[in-house]
């Protein structure tokens, strides 16, 4: 998908361009309209990735939840199937640097979570269509495990991550909830989740 590789690179060198200090209080504001939200408020048990480099940082996010009392569990890649596995971490240093240089739970030092008892996925993603759907980074590993994913996912981004469109093939899944520095919208197509 030639179009989506465009988007994907495009968008990439938009976040890029963010100075170190406009990337900081953009998070500062993606965080507390994060926090503030009910479905934050409401889940005892978040899915989310270990973010690097450009992406908007998690760290602070899990950092809350332990803090919180809400177990986090962060996802590891199963490269053959394309699958993702949830792992529920404690501490950082249960964290190892995996393929591509993505951070991957310590299978050892962790306890499996089932996708059921996740309740509220927090979904990355590169570019996204006020819709909910994303480019993420190739592979389509988080919609082949949000396709029977029954509880609210929702996305952090700055608002310049929204495209007019985006490419979708049958397997995309949509997010639920987009949170930016101006709010926390509902992506039209599963309102019912509420």
């Amino acid at each position: 998908m030639i179009e989506k590789e465009k988007i994907r690179n495009e968008v990439i060198l938009m976040l890029q361009s963010f100075s170190e200090t406009e990337k900081k209080s953009i998070e500062q504001t993606l965080y507390t309209n994060l926090f503030a939200s009910k479905f934050w408020k409401k889940a005892n048990l978040i899915g989310i990735t270990l973010s690097k480099g450009f992406e908007w940082s998690t760290m602070p996010i899990i950092k809350r939840a332990w803090q919180e009392g809400k177990k986090v569990s962060v996802p590891r890649s199963i490269h053959a199937s394309r699958e993702l596995h949830f792992y529920q971490i404690e501490q950082f240093s249960q964290v190892k640097v995996g393929y591509f240089d993505i951070k991957e739970p310590i299978v050892e030092q962790t306890k499996r979570i089932h996708k059921e008892d996740i309740e509220l996925m927090l979904v990355p993603g590169v570019a996204f269509t006020k819709k909910g759907y994303r480019i993420g980074f190739g592979g389509g590993y988080y919609d082949r495990f949000l396709r029977d994913y029954l509880n609210p996912t929702l996305s952090l981004l700055h608002s310049k991550q929204i495209v007019a469109k985006i490419p979708i093939e049958t397997h995309d899944v949509p997010v639920d909830y987009l949170i930016t520095e101006r709010g926390i919208f509902s992506t039209a197509v599963t309102e019912q989740k509420e």
